[in-house]
Protein backbone atom coordinates (compact mmCIF):
# COMPACT_ATOMS: atom_id res chain seq x y z
CA UNK A 1 0.00 0.00 0.00
CA UNK A 2 1.29 3.41 -1.10
CA UNK A 3 1.55 5.97 1.65
CA UNK A 4 0.45 9.33 0.71
CA UNK A 5 2.84 11.92 1.96
CA UNK A 6 0.85 14.55 4.29
CA UNK A 7 1.23 18.08 1.58
CA UNK A 8 1.87 20.78 4.19
CA UNK A 9 4.58 23.39 5.62
CA UNK A 10 5.22 25.64 8.92
CA UNK A 11 7.38 28.20 8.52
CA UNK A 12 8.69 31.27 10.05
CA UNK A 13 10.34 34.53 8.35
CA UNK A 14 11.17 37.02 11.04
CA UNK A 15 13.04 40.53 9.37
CA UNK A 16 14.14 43.83 10.88
CA UNK A 17 10.05 44.72 9.06
CA UNK A 18 7.90 41.32 9.88
CA UNK A 19 7.54 38.69 11.66
CA UNK A 20 5.61 35.83 10.07
CA UNK A 21 4.66 32.48 11.52
CA UNK A 22 2.27 30.53 9.12
CA UNK A 23 0.63 27.07 8.47
CA UNK A 24 -0.45 25.53 5.49
CA UNK A 25 -1.70 21.91 4.60
CA UNK A 26 -3.22 21.78 1.17
CA UNK A 27 -5.23 18.90 1.51
CA UNK A 28 -7.57 20.74 4.42
CA UNK A 29 -10.80 21.86 4.67
CA UNK A 30 -10.68 25.85 4.38
CA UNK A 31 -9.92 26.25 8.29
CA UNK A 32 -8.26 29.66 9.07
CA UNK A 33 -6.94 31.95 11.30
CA UNK A 34 -5.13 34.87 10.37
CA UNK A 35 -4.02 37.50 11.89
CA UNK A 36 -1.63 40.61 9.89
CA UNK A 37 -2.96 43.74 11.60
CA UNK A 38 -4.54 44.35 8.28
CA UNK A 39 -7.96 43.59 8.49
CA UNK A 40 -8.87 43.88 4.85
CA UNK A 41 -6.02 41.56 3.89
CA UNK A 42 -7.39 39.19 6.72
CA UNK A 43 -10.35 39.25 5.31
CA UNK A 44 -9.35 38.58 1.89
CA UNK A 45 -6.40 35.76 3.00
CA UNK A 46 -9.23 34.32 4.68
CA UNK A 47 -11.55 34.24 1.61
CA UNK A 48 -8.04 32.33 -0.09
CA UNK A 49 -7.90 29.55 2.70
CA UNK A 50 -11.57 29.01 2.41
CA UNK A 51 -11.71 28.93 -1.31
CA UNK A 52 -8.75 26.61 -1.65
CA UNK A 53 -9.63 24.37 0.69
CA UNK A 54 -6.31 25.04 1.94
CA UNK A 55 -6.09 24.89 5.85
CA UNK A 56 -4.07 27.96 7.07
CA UNK A 57 -2.85 29.75 10.14
CA UNK A 58 -1.28 32.96 9.93
CA UNK A 59 0.21 35.13 12.05
CA UNK A 60 1.93 38.56 11.11
CA UNK A 61 3.09 41.20 12.70
CA UNK A 62 4.76 44.24 10.51
CA UNK A 63 5.74 47.97 10.49
CA UNK A 64 2.26 48.90 10.00
CA UNK A 65 3.02 52.30 11.58
CA UNK A 66 5.26 52.68 8.22
CA UNK A 67 3.26 51.73 5.89
CA UNK A 68 1.14 47.99 5.00
CA UNK A 69 3.52 47.15 2.26
CA UNK A 70 6.51 45.04 4.02
CA UNK A 71 3.81 42.89 5.72
CA UNK A 72 1.74 42.50 2.58
CA UNK A 73 4.85 41.54 0.22
CA UNK A 74 6.18 39.56 3.24
CA UNK A 75 3.26 37.07 3.81
CA UNK A 76 3.25 36.86 -0.18
CA UNK A 77 6.67 35.66 0.16
CA UNK A 78 6.22 33.26 3.06
CA UNK A 79 2.81 31.73 1.84
CA UNK A 80 4.53 31.30 -1.38
CA UNK A 81 7.51 29.67 0.14
CA UNK A 82 5.09 27.55 2.16
CA UNK A 83 2.82 26.90 -0.59
CA UNK A 84 6.66 25.48 -2.80
CA UNK A 85 7.41 23.41 0.56
CA UNK A 86 4.30 21.43 0.76
CA UNK A 87 4.22 20.45 -2.85
CA UNK A 88 7.16 18.64 -2.75
CA UNK A 89 8.36 17.12 -6.31
CA UNK A 90 4.69 18.08 -7.19
CA UNK A 91 4.11 14.24 -8.09
CA UNK A 92 0.89 13.50 -9.37
CA UNK A 93 -0.56 17.48 -9.27
CA UNK A 94 -3.07 18.86 -12.30
CA UNK A 95 -0.39 21.81 -12.58
CA UNK A 96 -2.80 23.73 -14.58
CA UNK A 97 -5.80 25.93 -13.03
CA UNK A 98 -8.05 28.48 -14.49
CA UNK A 99 -11.14 30.19 -12.67
CA UNK A 100 -13.49 32.94 -14.21
CA UNK A 101 -15.24 34.79 -10.96
CA UNK A 102 -18.02 36.94 -10.67
CA UNK A 103 -18.35 39.02 -8.15
CA UNK A 104 -21.63 41.69 -8.31
CA UNK A 105 -20.62 43.99 -11.13
CA UNK A 106 -17.25 42.61 -11.61
CA UNK A 107 -15.71 39.51 -13.50
CA UNK A 108 -11.53 38.19 -12.51
CA UNK A 109 -10.73 35.51 -15.06
CA UNK A 110 -7.55 33.99 -13.25
CA UNK A 111 -4.69 31.38 -15.25
CA UNK A 112 -1.79 29.83 -13.78
CA UNK A 113 0.54 26.84 -14.40
CA UNK A 114 2.65 25.73 -11.26
CA UNK A 115 5.59 25.19 -13.20
CA UNK A 116 8.53 26.37 -11.38
CA UNK A 117 9.14 28.94 -14.31
CA UNK A 118 7.46 32.32 -11.97
CA UNK A 119 5.92 34.96 -13.67
CA UNK A 120 3.16 37.43 -13.13
CA UNK A 121 0.70 39.25 -15.93
CA UNK A 122 -1.52 41.65 -13.53
CA UNK A 123 -3.94 43.41 -15.61
CA UNK A 124 -6.26 45.46 -13.36
CA UNK A 125 -6.59 49.59 -13.31
CA UNK A 126 -8.95 50.61 -10.96
CA UNK A 127 -10.14 54.41 -10.64
CA UNK A 128 -10.71 54.10 -7.18
CA UNK A 129 -7.37 52.75 -5.58
CA UNK A 130 -8.55 52.53 -1.87
CA UNK A 131 -10.55 50.08 0.49
CA UNK A 132 -10.79 51.72 3.68
CA UNK A 133 -6.95 52.83 4.51
CA UNK A 134 -5.89 49.69 2.22
CA UNK A 135 -4.08 50.92 -1.21
CA UNK A 136 -5.33 48.76 -3.73
CA UNK A 137 -1.54 48.27 -5.70
CA UNK A 138 -0.31 46.39 -2.71
CA UNK A 139 -2.47 43.27 -4.60
CA UNK A 140 0.42 43.35 -6.94
CA UNK A 141 2.88 42.96 -4.59
CA UNK A 142 1.28 40.53 -3.20
CA UNK A 143 0.69 38.61 -6.13
CA UNK A 144 4.40 39.21 -7.41
CA UNK A 145 5.89 38.27 -4.60
CA UNK A 146 3.95 35.06 -3.70
CA UNK A 147 4.04 33.51 -7.68
CA UNK A 148 7.91 34.10 -6.89
CA UNK A 149 8.35 31.96 -4.55
CA UNK A 150 5.62 29.30 -5.41
CA UNK A 151 7.16 28.99 -8.61
CA UNK A 152 4.25 29.71 -10.48
CA UNK A 153 3.10 31.54 -13.98
CA UNK A 154 0.51 33.76 -12.82
CA UNK A 155 -1.71 35.56 -15.49
CA UNK A 156 -4.76 37.78 -13.45
CA UNK A 157 -7.18 40.19 -15.71
CA UNK A 158 -9.91 42.43 -14.89
CA UNK A 159 -12.48 41.74 -17.49
CA UNK A 160 -14.72 44.41 -15.80
CA UNK A 161 -16.06 45.58 -12.72
CA UNK A 162 -15.94 49.20 -10.95
CA UNK A 163 -16.02 48.36 -6.83
CA UNK A 164 -12.39 48.22 -6.12
CA UNK A 165 -13.60 45.68 -3.06
CA UNK A 166 -15.42 43.38 -5.42
CA UNK A 167 -12.50 43.58 -7.62
CA UNK A 168 -9.86 42.31 -5.02
CA UNK A 169 -12.32 40.19 -3.81
CA UNK A 170 -12.38 38.37 -7.09
CA UNK A 171 -9.15 38.27 -7.28
CA UNK A 172 -7.95 36.46 -4.54
CA UNK A 173 -11.04 33.84 -4.82
CA UNK A 174 -10.43 33.60 -8.28
CA UNK A 175 -6.50 32.76 -7.16
CA UNK A 176 -8.17 30.18 -4.64
CA UNK A 177 -10.58 28.19 -6.74
CA UNK A 178 -7.67 28.01 -9.80
CA UNK A 179 -5.36 27.03 -7.56
CA UNK A 180 -7.27 24.25 -5.84
CA UNK A 181 -7.32 22.82 -9.41
CA UNK A 182 -4.01 23.14 -9.96
CA UNK A 183 -2.50 21.24 -7.22
CA UNK A 184 -5.21 18.48 -6.89
CA UNK A 185 -4.36 15.33 -7.11
CA UNK A 186 -4.79 13.35 -10.22
CA UNK A 187 -5.78 9.94 -9.50
CA UNK A 188 -4.49 8.99 -13.35
CA UNK A 189 -1.46 10.25 -12.65
CA UNK A 190 1.46 9.17 -10.57
CA UNK A 191 4.98 11.38 -11.85
CA UNK A 192 5.58 14.63 -11.89
CA UNK A 193 3.55 16.33 -14.85
CA UNK A 194 5.75 17.11 -17.43
CA UNK A 195 8.13 15.39 -19.84
CA UNK A 196 10.95 16.85 -18.36
CA UNK A 197 10.34 14.76 -15.74
CA UNK A 198 10.71 17.62 -12.88
CA UNK A 199 9.28 21.00 -12.85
Amino acid sequence: MTQVRERRAVLTRKTRETDIQLELALDGTGQYEVATGIAFFDHMLESFAKHAAFDLRLRATGDLSVDFHHTVEDVGIALGQALREALGDARGIRRYGFFVLPMAESRVDVALDVSNRPFLVYEIELLNDRIRDFDVSLVEDFLYAFSQNAGIDLHVELRYGKSPHHVVEAVFKGLARALRAAVELDPRITDVPSVKGTL
